[in-house]
């Protein structure tokens, strides 16, 4: 059974590689709201199609006080091929050896055409300043999430 965080769960630490692959952390942002996102795989329609929402709104994003990261199991060359390609604003991380995402309960069993295999679940999590998860969505929906995850925030214009 795939681990689901709740709110008010202490966010699992991670040390993941970014586009360039230099070593990110959690706790390189402590003290920092932080809008994790996980992904299946870069360059694909539905990813590319959350990662521009993401871009789209990042100065939206910054002024909430979000820290935007996404993640996948794509290897650094592969997310800055993605992020040059769809100038993508904010951090990347790849966690090819699924190191992070079964604690954040982003790898597990999906289905997939019918057929049941072992994935990305394409999550949003919202970590606090504090290191606790603020908010928790899994499988969700990449058209307008980033509007839904400001509301679920509470966010206004």
């Amino acid at each position: 059974m795939t681990i689901k965080l709740q709110v008010g769960d202490v966010a699992p630490p991670f040390s993941l590689p970014d586009a360039h692959g230099n070593q990110v952390s959690l706790a390189d942002f402590t003290g920092r709201r932080v809008l994790l996102y996980f992904y299946p795989e870069a360059d694909t329609p539905l990813c590319t199609t959350q990662a521009c929402d993401f871009r789209d709104n990042f100065a939206r994003l910054r002024a909430d006080g979000l820290e935007v990261i996404g993640i996948s199991p794509d290897a650094p060359d592969k997310l800055a091929a993605f992020a040059t390609r769809h100038e993508l604003p904010f951090t990347l991380l790849g966690d090819p050896a699924h190191e992070a995402m079964p604690s954040y309960g982003t790898w597990g069993e999906k289905n997939m055409y019918g057929k049941i295999v072992m994935g990305t679940i394409r999550t949003t999590i919202v970590v606090g300043a504090d290191g606790r998860v603020e908010l928790a969505a899994y499988r969700v929906k990449t058209k307008g999430h980033v509007d839904w995850v400001r509301g679920k925030l509470g966010l206004v214009d």
